[in-house]
């Protein structure tokens, strides 16, 4: 199995078993909103989050650096 698999399968499943263990509701406050929800939700919400940012940045950079490398 690719390696890069296999360190993405383990760091997912790690983040996995910490959002299950903090299941505790907190009041999360921004500007002048606040909501009152469970930890392993705005966890989770943070993961898919960096997860799609981090697929629409690596596309990017790859496009970038594939056009550069047309030009040479």
């Amino acid at each position: 199995m690719n390696a890069k698999i296999i360190i993405g399968l383990t760091l997912v499943g790690t983040a996995i078993i910490f959002i299950i263990q903090n299941i505790a509701v907190m009041k999360l406050s921004f500007l002048f909103w606040t909501l009152s929800t469970s930890s392993a939700l705005i966890m989770t919400l943070m993961l898919a989050i960096g997860l799609f940012l981090g697929l629409l940045l690596h596309g990017s950079f790859n496009k970038t650096r594939g056009s550069a490398r047309d030009s040479q």
